[in-house]
């Protein structure tokens, strides 16, 4: 989502760091720079004015002309600034007597139905007992969408049809969750293409019938400032306790996520990283600021390895890479277990140094390459995948004719395996030396 901001917002870092030591005129230099990045990144200009301001309060102070070096000082006053505007980490609340009443809330086509799945799921990874509240009777198919969805994910769906008044549902559902032991219930409610008195009463009704703790706003980031136009309407009528930004792996310019909390003072709770039902994060401010300044986020990288991955297969692998027996069928597991996380490409953006590798590759051309990998490895004999080094000529023709590649890419393939069996070992190695084995969860 922050491609074009990083990729801006980078330049005029390398351009400071080519200066050494910085005058107040470099300075002023970079923010203008700055403050069109953001502006162009479609952040509310208020936002933009005094963030900007008080960066270069702070970076024509003593704490950068004092400094050995000035632009990396900048760039850390950036990075806190940010955070700042990100504002506070915001936990859901789940205090006090069961069931907890979650009221989902948002525009139609803001992903509402689809991110109440996403998060009825995440809360049952937390030993909660959640109940999905089919509460949207006007859109066409989405009581039964929701319903598809719980089904999927084993989650019970309370569904009344679409004759009965949204309230009266919701409030049924709280007295079953109550009468059932449920410890969540959430309440998928209408959206509208537009924000009308009709729909803001029937919310007002369901919120003083059901009681909710927690008021998501389910916000499309791909809207950019009318998102926060959105959010800072719902707040006023509704008193939103957080906020979910949805689509955030998509090619939004990031102005929205930046300006909401700033300009609402609700906290972003979540993010919506895909279309996956497990494509759910908990919004982290600093890990945030840390991806829109190009400086990775391997704490989410990891916990997303952690929740994806399959400890026991990662474990097994690092056994036998550590014993010099992993093979290409061992390969194929992993490059599965990495397909899992997401975009190769999105992975590559968390990892520190390493955006860029894949910049100018879109998803859909490094899933393709994964694709062909996995073909070639597949139209290999188990013996292939355990000896690549008995693949002579015939065989290699014989395996690009059953993948549908050609020799060269066989050749390729085989290539890379070899080197990243010799890096991998030396890494081994390495770990031993250490005491552990440093990589994803398996090869601790």
């Amino acid at each position: 989502m922050f491609e074009t901001l990083t990729d801006k917002l980078q330049r005029v870092f390398d351009g400071l760091a080519s200066r050494g030591r910085l005058s107040e005129a470099d300075v002023d230099a970079a923010m203008r720079e700055v403050r069109l990045a953001l502006l162009e990144a479609d952040v509310n200009y208020k936002v933009v004015k005094e963030f900007v301001a008080r960066v270069k309060e702070r970076a024509v102070g003593a704490e950068v002309t004092k400094s050995l070096t000035p632009a990396q000082q900048v760039v850390k006053i950036v990075n806190e600034e940010l955070v700042k505007v990100l504002g506070e980490p915001a936990k859901l609340d789940l205090s006090g007597p069961t069931p907890h009443v979650i009221m989902m809330v948002g525009l139609q086509g803001s992903g509402k139905t689809t991110t109440s799945a996403k998060l009825a799921l995440m809360l049952r990874k937390s030993n909660q007992r959640p109940l999905l509240v089919a509460a949207d009777t006007y859109r066409p198919a989405a009581i039964h969408q929701l319903e598809v969805l719980g089904q999927s994910l084993d989650i019970p769906v309370h569904s009344e049809g679409d004759k009965v008044p949204p309230p009266v549902i919701c409030a049924n559902a709280v007295k079953r969750a109550r009468e059932s032991a449920y410890t969540v219930v959430i309440l998928d409610t209408a959206g509208r293409l537009q924000i009308n008195e009709e729909m803001m009463a029937e919310l007002d009704e369901i919120k003083a019938r059901t009681k909710p703790q927690e008021i998501l706003l389910v916000a499309d980031s791909m809207t950019g400032q009318q998102a926060v136009n959105v959010a800072t309407t719902f707040n006023d009528r509704l008193g939103v306790t957080g906020l979910i930004l949805t689509k955030v792996d998509g090619d939004a310019r990031g102005g929205a996520a930046i300006s909401m909390r700033e300009v609402t003072g609700v906290p972003i709770k979540y993010l919506g990283v895909g279309e996956k039902t497990d494509a759910l994060e908990v919004f982290h401010p600093d890990r945030m600021a840390s991806r829109i300044l190009g400086m990775g986020d391997m704490l989410s990288l990891i916990e997303r390895a952690q929740s994806t991955m399959d400890q026991e297969k990662s474990m097994s692998a690092a056994k036998r890479l550590m014993k010099g027996e992993f093979d290409l069928d061992d390969f194929m597991q992993q490059m599965e277990q990495v397909r899992k996380m997401g975009p190769l490409s999105q992975i590559m953006d968390m990892i520190p140094g390493m955006r860029g590798v894949t910049k100018d590759l879109s998803p859909d051309v490094t899933d393709t390459q994964m694709r062909r990998i996995e073909a070639i490895i597949s139209s290999m004999t188990l013996e292939e995948r355990r000896r690549p080094e008995t693949m002579n000529a015939s065989r290699k023709r014989r395996v690009a004719r059953g993948s549908g590649t050609e020799v060269q890419d066989v050749n390729e393939l085989l290539s890379q395996f070899k080197q990243i069996k010799r890096m991998m070992k030396q890494m081994s190695e390495g770990g031993k030396r250490r005491g552990k084995f440093p990589g994803f969860p398996g090869f601790m």
